[in-house]
C-alpha cells in the first residue's frame, strides 16, 4: 500500500531534525534541554502510534506505506522506506522504550546538550534500520546508530568506559564490513543491479554465492545481537553505560540484529538458511546454557542482565531455525518481549545505582526494606525474565519450543536435544535471576552502604517509566494476541518461503560436498521426502 504523505520519511527524519537545534539553546544546567528532547521524542512517538493507526493493515503480509525516491542515482541509491509485520512492532518498540530512555535521563548533567542530541540522532537511526528498504540505506542507517552509543558510552559511563566504548565499536564496525560487501555482492550478482530488498529477494542466486553470503552476514549480525563467541562487547558496554543507554542497548539495538537476520538471511537467502538453520539452532542453545552458566559468575548487577539478555537471544536463533510459523512468530514475539523486559530491568539497575553508587551485589543486601516499589517493580521484572506464567517471556519461550519440537524440518533426536538444552536454560534463569534479587533486596542491610546515602523509594517519574514497561509485558502476557496479531500474516509468509526452499535445495548436487555436517540427511530428511515437507 502506497501513501499520499510520506509517513514514513516523516518518522525517519523528525528526531534528526528536532537534534540540529540543540547545541544552540542557552542552557548550560541541561533544563531547557531535556524538557525539549522530551517532548520531541514524544511528539516522535505519537507520530509512529498515529500513522501505524491510520494506514497500516494488519491483514496485509505484504510491504505498506512505500515510499521510494532516487537520491542518488550516479551509485544507484535510493530513499526507499516500507513497513511490514517484521518492522511495524519494532518501530513501535523502538519508540516507547527510546522515550522512556530519555525520560529516565533525566538527572544528567554533564554536557547535556550533547548526550540529549545524541540520544535523538540514534533515535532516528533506530527507526531508519527498521523502515530502510535499500541496502545501502540500511548500511548507512546501522552505522549512524554506531557513533551516539560510543560516544553516549565513552562520555558518560563508568571507570573503564573508554575500554567497553572502544570494544563496542571495533567488534560492531568490523561485523559493518560484512555486511557492506555481502550487500554490494548481493546487488552486482547477475545481469541487474539493484539495492531494493524486493528485488534482492527475487533474484535466483547460486547455491555456492548463497552459503557464502548467508556466512558474511551470520557474522556481521551475530557481532551484534549477540551470538557466542562474538559476544564479550556486550557485558562490558552493559556495566558501563548510563542506565537510559541501557535501556536501548538492550531493548532495541540487540533487536536490529534479529530483525536482519529474518529480513536478509531468510527472505532474501532462503536457500542456504536449510543448510545454516540446524548451526543457528545450536548457536542458540550455546547462548542459553553459556550465558546462563556465565552469569552465576556475575557479581556486578548490570553485568549479570547483560549475560541474561545474551541468553534470551538464544532463544530468537531457535525460533528462527524452527521452520514453522510458531517458531517464528515466537521468535519475534521473543524480540518484542525481551526488548520490554531488558528496558525495564535495566532502568531498575540504574535507579539501584543512583540511591547505592555501586552495582557490586555483594556490597548490597536488605534494600527491600528502604526501597519496597523499587523492590516490587524490580520482582515483577525478574519473574517475566524467567518467564512466569502470564508475562510475555512466557508466550514468547513456549511459542518456541511448540515451534521448534512440531517441525518437520529436524529428526526427532536432533529436536530432543535441542529442546533438553533449551530446556536446562529456562531452569537455569530463574535460579540466577532469583539469587540476583536476594542479594541484592534480601538479608541484612550493608551497614556502611546505609551510613552513606540515602535509600530514598522510586519516585513518581521512575515508577511512571516503569509501569509503562511492565503494563505491556503484563498485557501481551495475559493476551498474546495483542502483539501476535500484528505480525502473524509475515510470519506465516516467511516461515512458507523457507519451507518451499528445502526441494530446491535437494536438487542441487553441491549440497552433497559443502557443509556436510548440516546436509538435510543429517536432520533425518531425505531428498524425496522433502516436497512433501514443503507442501
Amino acid at each position: 500500500m502506497i501513501t499520499d504523505f510520506p509517513w514514513l520519511t516523516v518518522l525517519l527524519v523528525f528526531p534528526l531534525l528536532a537534534a540540529l537545534p540543540i547545541p544552540l539553546l542557552p542552557d548550560k544546567e541541561g533544563r531547557t534541554v531535556r524538557s525539549y528532547t522530551l517532548v520531541a521524542a514524544i511528539t516522535e512517538f505519537a507520530l509512529i502510534i498515529y500513522a501505524v493507526w491510520q494506514n497500516y493493515d494488519l491483514s496485509n503480509s505484504g510491504y505498506q506505506m512505500v515510499e521510494r525516491y532516487s537520491w542518488l542515482p550516479q551509485i544507484g541509491l535510493e530513499w526507499s522506506l516500507a513497513m511490514d509485520g517484521l518492522s511495524m512492532p519494532l518501530v513501535v518498540l523502538s519508540g516507547l522504550v527510546t522515550t522512556l530512555a530519555i525520560f529516565a535521563a533525566w538527572t544528567i548533567n554533564h554536557k547535556p546538550r550533547l548526550f540529549y542530541f545524541l540520544m535523538l540522532v540514534m533515535y532516528a537511526a533506530q527507526i531508519g534500520v527498521f523502515l530502510a528498504q535499500d541496502v545501502l540505506l540500511f548500511f548507512l542507517m546501522w552505522e549512524l546508530e554506531l557513533v551516539p552509543v560510543y560516544l553516549l558510552i565513552a562520555t558518560w559511563g563508568g571507570q573503564r568506559c573508554q575500554y567497553a566504548a572502544t570494544k563496542f565499536i571495533l567488534y560492531t564496525a568490523a561485523g559493518s564490513v560484512f555486511i557492506l560487501i555481502a550487500a554490494l555482492a548481493m546487488a552486482f550478482y547477475g545481469d541487474t543491479i539493484t539495492l531494493n530488498f524486493q528485488e534482492l529477494a527475487l533474484k535466483q542466486y547460486s547455491l555456492p554465492f548463497e552459503l557464502a553470503i548467508y556466512t558474511a552476514l551470520l557474522v556481521a549480525f551475530g557481532v551484534k545481537l549477540p551470538i557466542f563467541p562474538f559476544h564479550t562487547w556486550l557485558p562490558d558496554a552493559h556495566s558501563e553505560a548510563p542506565a537510559p543507554v541501557s535501556m536501548i542497548l538492550a531493548g532495541v539495538l540487540l533487536k536490529m540484529a534479529g530483525y536482519a537476520l529474518i529480513r536478509f538471511n531468510i527472505e532474501m537467502l532462503p536457500h542456504a538458511h536449510l543448510y545454516f538453520a540446524p548451526v543457528l539452532a545450536v548457536l542458540g542453545v550455546v547462548n542459553i546454557v553459556y550465558a546462563s552458566l556465565t552469569a552465576f559468575a556475575q557479581k556486578n548487577l548490570k553485568r549479570r542482565l547483560a549475560y541474561s539478555s545474551i541468553a534470551h537471544m538464544g532463544f530468537v536463533l531457535i525460533g528462527i531455525s524452527a521452520f514453522t510459523e510458531l517458531g517464528m512468530s515466537g521468535a519475534v514475539l521473543q524480540m518484542v518481549s525481551h526488548g520490554l523486559i531488558a528496558a525495564a530491568l535495566f532502568f531498575l539497575a540504574g535507579v539501584t545505582y543512583d540511591r547505592t553508587h555501586t552495582l557490586a551485589m555483594d556490597d548490597l543486601g536488605g534494600l527491600a526494606k528502604r526501597m519496597p516499589t523499587v523492590f516490587a517493580l524490580f520482582t515483577a521484572g525478574a519473574m517475566a525474565s524467567l518467564a512466569l506464567p502470564g508475562m510475555s517471556g512466557f508466550v514468547g519461550e513456549l511459542s518456541i519450543f511448540l515451534g521448534f519440537s512440531s517441525s518437520d524440518a529436524y529428526s526427532t533426536s536432533f529436536k530432543a536435544v535441542i529442546m533438553l538444552l533449551a530446556a536446562v536454560g529456562v531452569i537455569l534463569s530463574p535460579i540466577y535471576l532469583l539469587s540476583m534479587l536476594r542479594e541484592v533486596f534480601y538479608g541484612d542491610e550493608n551497614a556502611e552502604l546505609t551510613s552513606k546515602f540515602t535509600l530514598v523509594d522510586a519516585k513518581p517519574r521512575e515508577a511512571f517509566i516503569a509501569l509503562c514497561l511492565l503494563v505491556p509485558i503484563i498485557g501481551i502476557g495475559i493476551y498474546p494476541k495483542l502483539a501476535t496479531q500484528v505480525y502473524d500474516a509475515k510470519t506465516v509468509e516467511v516461515a512458507t518461503q523457507a519451507r518451499n526452499a528445502l526441494p530446491l535445495v535437494a536438487e542441487q548436487p553441491f549440497q552433497q560436498f559443502v557443509f556436510p555436517f548440516v546436509t538435510p540427511s543429517i536432520l533425518g530428511i531425505e531428498a524425496s521426502e522433502l516436497a512433501s515437507i514443503a507442501k
